[in-house]
C-alpha cells in the first residue's frame, strides 16, 4: 500500500515540476526534456510530461488505402466544437478534418503516391499552427484487409468486360461504416503515367473522369450496365471507383470514401475494343513491344529465382509470399494457371526498382515463361514500390500495372499474342541463385552457427548475435533467467537489430511470455489491421502475434518465433555476408573450425568445453553505447541498463544432471530422442519442463528441416525445343532428363536425351532437326523430273516453230515461183 502510494506522490510531483517549469510535449514528440518525458517510452515510465496524449496522438484507424478517404479518430486529444481541423501528411498534403458530436477530433487520409507510416501533422486553428503530432499507415491495395475497400463482384468479369461472351450488369459492394452519408456519389477514377521514361518529368497522375451514379442510396451495392466512354475518356485503361458522399462536389480530392482496387478498365474502352477485342488488344501489344525496345533492359540487375518452391518458401529475408498466388490460400493464382505459389522479391532492382516474380508447380519445380504461359515474369516495376516512392517507377501498385500488367492484359488475355510479352519478361532461371546460410537461437539458449557448430550458453544479460561491419547489420539478443532465479538456465526474451541507418526493430516476450510485441524505435507496433508494413530501411511481417519476419535491404532476414513461452530466433544471411560476420551466431565462411571467435579475435580452443564456450559468450556482451534495445520499465533498467551487461554472478549449470531417481528422467527419454536429443534433455532436466524440451525439439527438428530446404541445388539451365521439333521435360535440376523428337520428315541430329549432370552442364550434343535423308532424294527426284519436263516441253515448243517457220517459207517460194 505504502509503495502504491508513494509511486502516486512520486507521479503528481513529477506533473507538478512540468506545469512549473513549462515543459511540454507540443513540439517535442520524441524527445526527453530535463523534467518529462515526450518519448513513447514515457507510457510504461510513468514519467511523461502532462501533456503527452494531447500533443503526440494516437489514432484509430491507424492505417488505410493508399487511395486516402479512410475517417479515422485522434485518440486522446481534446478538441471544441469550433475547431477548425487540418490534417497534414508527409508536410506537403492537407486534408480537411471535423469534430464529431463527442468532440473527437476526426482527420481523413489523402490519396498518397507511396505506402508504410507517413508523418502526420493536425491542427485546431484552420492550418494556423500544426501542434500535434502522429502517424499513419498507408497500404498498398493488394495488402489491404476487404473490410477498409469497396469490392469488385467478380473482378474478373469486369477485367474481359467486351471481349467475346462478356457483358451485362457489373456489380460492386462496400461497408457503409466506410463513408458516412445517406446518399453517395459512384466516381470513376483514372491512373496514367506522364513524361518520358526514366527521365527528371517521369510523372504518376490520379484523375477524376466521370460519375456511374449520383445521389444514390448509400445501400453498400451498386449495379450498372457498362457502354463505351465518351469525350475520350476511354483512353485512360487502369482505374478505380470511389463511393463518396453526394454533398461534395463531382471529384473533389480526399473526402471519406471506399475505393475498388485498381484494374484494368476494360468495361468502359471504346468501340473498337467490343468490337473486335484481339485486333484491339494485338495493336496495343505491338505499340507496347515497340516501346519496351527502347526502355533500358532491367533483367540483369534483378535477382535470380529460387530454383525451388522450398527454397522460395525458405529465404524469407530476401522473398515473400505473392499474395495473388498463396498457397496457403488455396494456390489461387489467376495470372499463373498452373502453378500453386509465387513469391516476389523484397526489395527492387537498385537502378531501375524492377521487381522479379517466381513461380512453381505443385511438384516444386519452378515455372518458366519459355515452357508455359502460367510462369514466372520479371516486372519493369516492383508492384509493391520501393523507397523513396512517389515517382514512377517507384509507385506502389499503379507503375506496376502501368509496364507489366496492362501489357499482359494486352498480348495474354485480351488477345493471344503471349510471345510479344515473354520476349520482354521472360523467365530468370535459377542456375546461378544462391541459398542463404541460416543460424538459430532456441530453448535455455541453444545455439547452431551458420557453419553448423550447436552449442549452449547460458550467460544472463545482453549480447551481440551478429555483427557484420562490412554490410552494417548489428542484431543482439537479450537473455533472462528461466522461472526467476529458481532455476540456474536463462532463455533468449529480446532481439534488436539494425541495418545501417534503418529503424531499430526489437522483438521481445511480452509480460506473460505468451505472445510477441514488436518495437519500431522503442515504440510498440501493432499488427491488429495489417500484417505487413514499409519501414525506414527495413519491412515487418508479422501475421500472428507468435510469428515476426524481419527483412533488410541487404536481403537478410530474422524470423521470431514463440514456442512454449521461449523465442526461437532464426537468422537468413545471403552469401554476400560471407567472411564478414562475428557474434555468438558463429563467423560465416563455410569451416566450423573458426567459428567461434571471442570479441577480443581470440578463437575458442575446445567447442565441447562448456566453461570456455561460456566464457566465448560472455565476451559478446554490449555496451550502453551500443545497444539497440528498449528500457521502458524498472526492471529492465536495473537489471540491464544500470547493470553489466553479462551478469557475472549468474552462474548457470553447465551440464544436465543424469539421475534415474529424477522424476523428469522418464519424460526426459521419451521426449527426446535422435540428433538434438542433448538440448531437449537439458531444458526438461535442467529447465525443469517437459513441454519447453518438447519445444525445443521441435524449434531444432524445425531448423533441420530450414537447412535442408536451402540445400543447393544445381540447375544446368533451360534448354530450347530443336525448330520443327519438340521436347519433354520442363525441369532443368540435376538429374533431370529432357528428350526430344522431330517432327514428320525431319530427323533428330544431336542428342535425343539430355541430362542435369553435378557440374551443372547438359548431358550429349545439342539437339536440332535436320531435313530427312529419303525426303532429299525425293526432292532431287522431283527437281530432276521438273527440270527433264520443261526440257521436253521446251524442245517440243521450238520443233513446232520451225516446223512453222519452213511451212511459211515454202509456201512463201511457192509464192515468188507463181510471180
Amino acid at each position: 500500500m505504502m509503495s502504491r502510494f508513494t509511486v502516486i506522490t512520486f507521479f503528481f510531483l513529477v506533473l507538478c515540476i512540468c506545469r512549473s517549469l513549462g515543459q511540454t510535449c507540443e513540439g517535442n514528440c520524441g524527445q526527453k526534456l530535463d523534467s518529462c518525458s515526450c518519448h513513447p517510452t514515457c507510457t510504461s515510465l510513468k514519467n511523461c510530461c502532462t501533456d503527452y496524449k494531447e500533443y503526440c496522438v494516437e489514432i484509430f484507424p491507424y492505417s488505410g488505402s493508399i487511395f486516402g478517404g479512410m475517417d479515422f479518430i485522434v485518440l486522446g486529444a481534446t478538441f471544441n466544437k469550433s475547431s477548425q481541423i487540418v490534417c497534414r501528411f508527409n508536410n506537403n498534403t492537407n486534408t480537411l478534418g471535423y469534430v464529431d458530436e463527442n468532440s473527437r477530433g476526426h482527420c481523413i487520409s489523402p490519396l498518397l503516391y507511396e505506402s508504410g507510416w507517413i508523418p502526420l501533422h493536425i491542427s485546431s486553428d484552420n492550418g494556423t499552427t500544426f501542434s500535434r503530432a502522429g502517424a499513419w499507415l498507408s497500404v498498398h491495395t493488394g495488402k489491404l484487409d476487404s473490410q477498409f475497400k469497396a469490392i469488385l463482384v467478380n473482378s474478373t468479369k469486369w477485367q474481359y468486360y467486351g471481349t467475346p461472351n462478356v457483358g451485362g450488369a457489373l456489380e460492386m459492394t462496400w461497408n457503409t461504416s466506410l463513408v458516412r452519408a445517406e446518399r453517395v456519389n459512384i466516381e470513376l477514377w483514372g491512373y496514367r503515367e506522364t513524361g518520358k521514361p526514366y527521365s527528371d518529368n517521369w510523372q504518376g497522375e490520379w484523375e477524376y473522369l466521370y460519375s456511374l451514379g449520383k445521389d444514390q442510396p448509400n445501400s453498400g451495392f451498386f449495379s450498372f450496365v457498362p457502354k463505351p466512354a465518351e469525350n475520350g475518356f476511354s483512353s485512360w485503361e487502369l482505374g478505380s471507383l470511389r463511393v463518396s458522399p453526394s454533398t461534395y462536389p463531382d471529384g473533389m480530392w480526399n473526402v471519406q470514401a471506399a475505393w475498388t482496387e485498381d484494374h484494368a478498365l476494360a468495361w468502359h474502352l471504346e468501340k473498337e475494343f467490343r468490337q473486335n477485342s484481339t485486333a484491339w488488344a494485338l495493336e496495343k501489344c505491338v505499340a507496347w513491344d515497340q516501346l519496351e525496345t527502347e526502355l533500358p533492359n532491367f533483367l540483369a540487375e534483378i535477382i535470380d529465382c529460387p530454383c525451388t518452391l522450398a527454397q522460395a518458401r525458405a529465404d524469407t529475408g530476401r522473398f515473400h509470399t505473392d499474395y495473388g498466388c498463396d498457397i496457403e490460400k488455396g494456390s489461387v493464382c489467376t495470372y499463373h494457371p498452373g502453378c500453386v505459389h509465387c513469391v516476389r522479391a523484397i526489395q527492387a532492382s537498385p537502378k531501375y526498382a524492377a521487381g522479379q516474380q517466381c513461380c512453381y508447380d505443385s511438384t516444386g519445380a519452378q515455372v518458366l515463361t519459355a515452357d508455359s504461359i502460367g510462369g514466372s515474369t520479371p516486372d519493369r516495376a516492383h508492384d509493391w514500390g520501393s523507397p523513396p516512392y512517389n515517382r514512377p517507377p517507384r509507385i506502389p501498385g499503379q507503375s506496376h500495372w502501368v509496364y507489366d500488367v496492362l501489357s499482359f492484359y494486352y498480348c495474354c488475355l485480351w488477345s493471344d499474342n503471349c510471345h510479344y510479352y515473354f520476349k520482354h519478361r521472360p523467365s530468370s532461371d535459377c542456375k546461378h541463385y544462391q541459398s542463404p546460410s541460416t543460424a538459430v537461437v532456441f530453448g535455455d539458449p541453444h545455439f547452431i552457427t551458420f557453419d553448423g557448430v550447436s552449442y549452449t550458453f547460458n550467460g544472463q544479460g545482453e549480447y551481440t548475435l551478429v555483427t557484420s561491419e562490412r554490410k552494417k547489420l548489428t542484431i543482439q539478443g537479450r537473455t533472462e533467467p528461466v522461472n526467476g532465479t529458481t532455476i540456474k538456465a536463462t532463455k533468449l526474451s529480446a532481439v534488436a537489430m539494425q541495418e545501417a541507418s534503418s529503424d531499430v526493430i526489437e522483438v521481445r516476450l511480452v509480460s506473460g511470455h505468451n505472445g510477441l510485441e514488436v518495437l519500431q524505435n522503442q515504440k510498440t507496433l501493432s499488427f491488429t489491421e495489417q500484417s505487413w508494413m514499409d519501414l525506414h530501411g527495413v519491412f515487418v511481417f508479422s501475421p500472428t502475434s507468435t510469428n515476426v519476419t524481419v527483412m533488410f535491404p541487404s536481403g537478410a532476414g530474422v524470423e521470431v518465433r514463440l514456442r512454449e513461452r521461449t523465442m526461437t530466433t532464426t537468422v537468413l544471411l545471403p552469401e554476400e555476408f560471407r567472411d564478414s560476420t562475428l557474434g555468438l551466431l558463429g563467423k560465416m565462411n563455410g569451416d566450423a573450425r573458426d567459428d567461434l571467435v571471442l570479441s577480443s579475435g581470440e578463437l575458442v580452443a575446445n567447442y565441447s568445453n562448456p566453461e570456455e564456450l561460456f566464457s566465448f559468450g560472455a565476451s559478446w556482451a554490449i555496451s550502453n553505447v551500443s545497444a539497440l534495445f528498449t528500457y521502458d520499465s524498472d526492471y529492465l533498467l536495473d537489471t540491464y541498463y544500470h547493470a553489466p551487461r553479462h551478469e557475472h554472478s549468474f552462474i548457470p549449470v553447465f551440464f544436465a544432471p543424469e539421475s534415474p531417481e529424477d522424476p523428469l528422467a522418464n519424460q526426459a527419454s521419451q521426449i527426446c530422442s535422435g540428433e538434438g536429443s542433448q538440448f531437449c534433455r537439458y531444458d526438461i532436466l535442467v529447465g525443469r519442463s517437459p513441454r519447453m524440451g518438447n519445444a525445443t525439439m521441435v524449434s531444432f527438428q524445425s531448423h533441420i528441416s530450414l537447412v535442408n530446404d536451402l540445400q543447393p541445388v544445381v540447375s544446368c539451365g533451360w534448354l530450347s525445343p530443336p525448330a520443327n521439333g519438340k521436347k519433354e521435360g520442363t525441369t532443368y535440376l540435376q538429374g533431370a532428363k529432357v528428350r526430344f523428337s522431330c517432327a514428320d520428315s525431319f530427323t533428330l541430329k544431336g542428342s535425343a536425351e539430355r541430362i542435369c549432370q553435378k557440374n551443372g552442364q547438359w548431358s550429349g550434343e545439342e539437339t536440332s532437326c535436320v531435313v530427312s535423308s529419303n525426303l532429299i532424294g525425293i526432292v532431287v527426284g522431283s527437281v530432276i523430273g521438273a527440270v527433264t519436263l520443261i526440257v521436253i516441253i521446251t524442245t517440243l515448243v521450238l520443233h513446232s516453230r520451225k516446223q512453222k517457220r519452213k511451212a511459211a517459207c515454202l509456201e512463201e517460194a511457192m509464192k515468188n515461183e507463181a510471180l
